[in-house]
């Protein structure tokens, strides 16, 4: 059974940073791409960072970018997501993901399992 387990969401403020974590079960992180998506209140599911399988191929969206840092540790079989200069509008719920793809990533579809999500809220 694959599960993906989210942490290290909460209320920050603005200028503030934080680190998640998405903790995976039944598959090997090193072997799949993973991704991280978010979903604010109201306004559909976006991309915000992926890596690949294999070489480890970074991608992050332009909302982001220079501000996301995605990153595995292979001995934890985790993956992260660190950011930093945070912003009001990266308030959202935010998912881990994984895939057998290893491109087209920014797409949704292109994963097979997902996390429950772990809620970030930046405040003004």
């Amino acid at each position: 059974q694959v599960q993906l387990v989210e942490s290290g969401g909460g209320t920050v403020q603005t200028g503030g940073s934080l680190t998640l974590s998405c903790a995976v079960s039944g598959r090997t992180v090193s072997k799949y791409s993973m991704g991280w998506f978010r979903q604010a209140l109201g306004k559909e599911r976006e991309f915000v960072s992926s890596i690949t399988y294999g070489a480890g191929v970074t991608t992050s969206a332009d909302s982001v970018k220079g501000r996301a840092t995605i990153s595995r540790d292979s001995a934890k079989n985790t993956l992260y997501l660190h950011m930093n200069s945070l912003r009001p509008e990266d308030t959202a719920l935010y998912y881990c993901a994984l895939s057998s793809y290893l491109n087209l990533l920014t797409v949704a579809t292109r994963y097979d399992y997902w996390g429950q999500g772990t809620q970030v809220t930046v405040s003004s």
